[in-house]
């Protein structure tokens, strides 16, 4: 991750962070988002320009966290900018492959698809996390599409297809924490059964052998639940949200030039 411009921050599109993780943590720039229109699930392309506008006036070149899953789209706004050649990994219990319901407008569920196809400068998409029978529901097929289902990473059986990746490009990384088991985060989508430890484990391994150009982190309660059990989870995420925080920022120290 470029030194010059590491730039840490939150877009806060509805309101769900705990303010205590924002305020022990000074390196976090709070965007507040919540009055942007037509931007939950699908994005308009007035709302996406908003977006935009405000990712340009920090950067992409640090740790940003960006609400729910319905605002995972906003890891193809990050990657429009990045004007390289690069690799994208998204670690993500659903693929974002999905063919859209609404032509002309991006969203949650197909937002990954359209890196492929539509940005120049990617290299590889590498899909960590869904389960084997949605990959095999993809109905893109690229060469630059390489993919783990949950199935191979619980068995361990990942090693055959490391050779595939592209180590010579610097690495964009993006994490939906519906990868994770409901018991370390709670989100408003379906989740999988992947350890915090398998987690932060392959994300240093990332770390370590690429150049790394942003990383994002979305999958954020739903805000619409009783206040109790909203609470509750807002906790738990706060929670989860420092820790992985905590672990880029010491692996970037060490392993960033």
């Amino acid at each position: 991750m470029q030194r010059e411009k590491n730039n840490n921050f939150i877009l806060d599109f509805t309101g769900v962070y705990d303010d205590e993780f924002a305020k022990e943590k000074t390196s976090l720039t709070w965007i507040d988002c919540t009055d942007i229109t037509g931007c939950d699930m699908y994005v308009s392309d007035e709302a996406e320009k908003q977006i935009g506008e405000r990712v340009d006036s920090v950067g992409i070149h640090g740790i940003h966290f960006l609400d729910s899953g319905n605002y995972h789209y906003v890891t193809k706004i990050m990657t429009d900018r990045i004007k390289e050649p690069f690799s994208l990994v998204v670690f993500d219990h659903h693929t974002d492959m999905q063919k859209p319901m609404i032509e002309g407008l991006t969203s949650c569920g197909d937002w990954a698809g359209k890196v492929i196809k539509d940005n120049p400068y990617i290299c590889q998409l590498i899909l960590v996390g869904p389960e084997k029978k949605d990959i095999n529901a993809i109905g893109l097929r690229s060469n630059k599409l390489i993919t783990y289902s949950a199935q191979e990473i619980r068995a361990e059986a990942m090693e055959s297809k490391t050779n595939q990746i592209d180590l010579s490009v610097p690495v964009y990384i993006s994490i939906d924490k519906d990868v994770l088991d409901e018991s370390i985060s709670e989100t408003n989508w379906s989740q999988g059964h992947m350890k915090l430890g398998t987690l932060e484990h392959m994300l240093g391994i990332i770390i370590r052998n690429q150049k790394v150009l942003g990383i994002d982190i979305c999958g954020e309660c739903d805000t619409d639940m009783p206040l109790p059990e909203y609470m509750e989870d807002e906790e738990k995420n706060g929670e989860l949200n420092k820790e992985l925080y905590n672990f880029l920022l010491k692996r970037l120290k060490k392993y960033s030039l």
